[in-house]
């Protein structure tokens, strides 16, 4: 059986490992176990787009989910980072088929992203649903009962 794969930016980590834990805790209400699922760090959003790709091509995944922060500064590096990220995500996703989920928030500022580690904004538990119903989704095409 095939795994869902986690990549989880360190940059902003404070909001990053509540996203992580609050992912994890909903993929292990739901029935999967530790060693279903693969956590991979790395140093901030814009290298998440290599870890999903070379994760995706090796056919262990039937997802992976990305965990970010890509916070609103006095640049325009965030807007950068964030569209470079989601074009790649998209492309990774169509080119592989292997479900990619954007848990990478850009809010604009602090309180909104924290805000997004709980409660109904839970970004981490919303990743985790969007992933399982995609590995379901997916199931039932490749056997044909979609």
């Amino acid at each position: 059986m095939k795994k869902i794969a986690v990549v989880v930016s360190r940059f902003n980590e404070e909001v990053t490992s509540r996203l992580l834990a609050n992912c994890l805790k909903t993929f292990k209400s739901e029935g999967w176990t530790e060693s279903r699922l693969k956590v991979v760090h790395v140093p901030g959003g814009y290298e998440i787009a290599w870890a999903v790709a070379e994760l995706a091509r090796t056919g262990k995944y039937a997802a992976v989910v990305t965990l970010g922060c890509v916070l609103k500064g006095q640049t325009p590096q965030n807007d950068h980072i964030a569209s470079s990220l989601v074009a790649s995500l998209h492309r990774i996703s169509l080119d592989t088929r292997v479900p990619v989920i954007l848990g990478v928030l850009t809010p604009n500022t602090w309180k909104q992203a924290m805000a997004r580690t709980k409660g109904s904004l839970d970004r981490g538990q919303e990743a985790a649903l969007a992933a399982l119903e995609m590995v379901a989704l997916a199931a039932e095409i490749h056997h044909g009962t979609a």
